[in-house]
């Protein structure tokens, strides 16, 4: 599913709700910060929660389907929003798509997209998990 969700994609997308087929939710609920890795390159491409709890980041997720990150939590130096509103990272991984709502932009990624590992190059004291 990586590989066609992650490369040479502008349009298909992991079902909605598969994140919450894997052990994400489980993984995460106790952690204070986390950051999530393209996982084509290893780059830190969002931070969660900022400016929210966690449990404010997942039932917002829950609620849309995919997991959903706001303008505050998005690693620009590694992330773009084309015009079209597709997400994708600096080094063109499809990521997902930007669906705005009355809280403004909301990135609604692919958990395939963003669960890969920090490459040891990439590893900063900025970027390492809390």
């Amino acid at each position: 599913m990586a590989e066609n969700v992650c490369n040479f994609n502008r349009h298909f997308a992991e079902t909605k709700g598969y994140w919450q087929t894997s052990k994400f939710e489980s993984e995460i609920m106790d952690v204070k910060e986390m950051t999530f890795y393209d996982s084509n390159t290893g780059k830190p491409l969002f931070i969660v929660p900022r400016g929210r709890t966690m449990k404010e980041f997942l039932n917002e997720s829950k609620s849309h389907g995919w997991p959903s990150f706001r303008d505050e939590e998005v690693v620009w130096e590694n992330v773009r929003c084309l015009s079209n509103c597709e997400t994708v990272s600096l080094n063109r991984t499809h990521l997902g798509h930007n669906l705005p709502d009355s809280k403004g932009s909301r990135y609604c990624i692919n958990l395939v997209s963003i669960a890969g590992n920090p490459l040891k190059e990439n590893l900063t004291e900025e970027y390492v998990d809390k």
